[in-house]
């Protein structure tokens, strides 16, 4: 075709703005406001809005699939953070070993589900 992508950016929502906002910059997203309603959330080379918008079927119906090169590490981190005492609405679901690789479950406060994975090398 020959176009060049750079990015792709999902849209997701928040039942509760500021408290999702606060999770994912504990999370190691940074975080640049778009407004009062919507911020652009960044690690690396990756990002993605966030919206002070609530609808629960689509929420509770996203999910994200987040690759690391390393699952193991990713997963320490994310225990060292204590989210689960500062976060009571969130979720922590242990690495499982698929026949593809590696994974681990986190549900942010709204219901948004990300799997953080890694594939067999």
């Amino acid at each position: 075709m020959g176009h060049t992508t750079k990015s792709i950016r999902p849209f997701i929502g928040s039942k509760d703005f500021d408290l999702s906002r606060s999770f994912y910059r504990d999370l190691g997203f940074k975080e640049t406001a778009l407004g009062n309603n919507m911020s652009v959330f960044q690690m690396e080379k990756l990002s993605f809005y966030l919206q002070d918008a609530y609808v629960k079927d689509w929420i509770d119906n996203t999910m994200i699939f987040l690759e690391v090169e390393d699952v193991d590490l990713f997963w320490n981190s994310i225990l060292e953070l204590e989210l689960t005492a500062k976060y009571k609405e969130i979720r922590l679901v242990p690495i499982k070993v698929l026949d593809w690789g590696r994974e681990f479950f986190i549900t942010d406060p709204a219901g948004v589900l990300w799997h953080i994975g890694e594939f067999n090398k």
